[in-house]
């Protein structure tokens, strides 16, 4: 795409009435237009084929082919347009909008209440939406998931040495999470010897569905976080929507547990809440050296704050490389600050994190105990 070329939306929506409010949505940045409109998959399947648009929002449901349908016959077809799905906050249209996720959408709008008047609805949804067309249509950030492929040249600093030992593993991920969770997730190993904890930008609605669908992926417990539980080994604890999780430190400590998790509504930090930041340095706080800081696909830079703090305890910062990145801001600005001691490919996230990991077994086997 050209300098000063628009992007162009194909909006795929079986309701005249949304149809007509993206269309607003869309006319209230001048550097979009819409490509053409589609009231069910077929039809949309046929025009990103002859119209080749830049994005396609995508309808949840609709009849004929519903939107993970059609989601599916795209990735058939190689067709690679970065898809926003358009759903109701309603249980099953969460539940649809994580399977597409995990299938390779690159994010998700919620639908405006039908109480909203056009006015507000408008408002409301553009402010959403469009920093989200805008992140996507960046040619930089427009990739496929998954891709083995290097971090572009000058993109990051040299990979600094790492040292440090390992005992819990922080995770702060949102754009393009689930497809990029249900890649790394299901590599570690039943045995993996640590705990993870995944802060993941979303509503409540769909945190708990997200790791309802991760746990019968992988082969380690996941759940999503409760409040005063316990961090322990070998478990997976996804953040809850709307409530940030950080670990206060388990009195008196015991080798076998060294936190337990809260659940606060603080105020919003980067915008956001959950907020790894806040994961981060509670972690720090905590597990000092032993914590190795994982920063993934998202817009913003919620991360960047806490991996600071993570490397000054002298922990461990691995970000995911933009060639694999739907949109390189989190990682990016995490990589380019120089807080990143590697910047890792997707595909090779896991087994990046397990050969860290494996460094705690190693030291618990020379000490005959464990050291989570």
């Amino acid at each position: 795409m050209g300098q000063g070329q628009k992007k162009r939306i194909l909006v795929v929506d079986d309701s005249a009435v949304m149809r007509s409010l993206l269309r607003s949505v869309i006319a209230t940045d001048a550097t979009l237009e819409i490509a053409g409109t589609a009231q069910d998959g077929e039809s949309a399947l046929r025009l990103i084929e002859t119209l080749r648009p830049d994005l396609v929002l995508l309808d949840v449901e609709m009849p004929v082919m519903d939107g993970l349908q059609t989601l599916r016959e795209m990735r058939g077809r190689n067709l690679r347009p970065p898809v926003i799905m358009c759903s109701a906050l309603t249980q099953r249209g969460a539940r649809v909008t994580i399977e597409s996720l995990a299938s390779g959408a690159a994010d998700y709008v919620a639908k405006p209440s039908s109480q909203l008047g056009p006015a507000i609805a408008i408002q409301n949804l553009a402010h959403d939406l469009i920093p989200k067309i805008h992140a996507l249509t960046t040619k930089s950030n427009v990739v496929v998931l998954p891709v083995a492929q290097s971090v572009m040249p000058g993109a990051h600093a040299k990979p600094q040495a790492i040292t440090a030992v390992p005992t819990v593993v922080v995770v702060g991920i949102s754009t393009g999470g689930p497809a990029a969770l249900d890649l790394m997730l299901p590599a570690l190993p039943a045995n993996f010897p640590l705990p993870v904890l995944i802060v993941q930008h979303m509503p409540e609605l769909f945190t708990h569905l997200l790791a309802e669908r991760l746990r019968n992926r992988c082969r380690l417990d996941v759940h999503e976080a409760i409040e005063g539980e316990p961090v322990k080994t070998g478990v997976i604890y996804i953040a809850r929507g709307n409530w940030h999780m950080q670990l206060e430190p388990a009195r008196p400590k015991r080798s076998e547990m060294m936190a337990f998790i809260r659940l606060t509504q603080g105020a919003q930090e980067n915008h956001c809440r959950p907020a790894a930041d806040v994961l981060f340095r509670t972690a720090a706080a905590i597990y000092g050296a032993g914590v190795l800081g994982v920063v993934m696909t998202g817009m913003g830079s919620d991360g960047l704050a806490g991996a600071r703090v993570i490397r000054q305890k002298g922990g461990t910062v691995l970000a995911q490389d933009q060639a694999t990145s739907s949109v390189w801001g989190m990682p990016g600005a995490v990589a380019q600050a120089g807080v990143a001691q590697k910047v890792v490919p997707l595909n090779s996230m896991a087994d990046e994190i397990i050969r860290l990991a494996n460094q705690s077994r190693q030291v618990e086997n020379k000490q005959g105990r464990l050291v989570v």
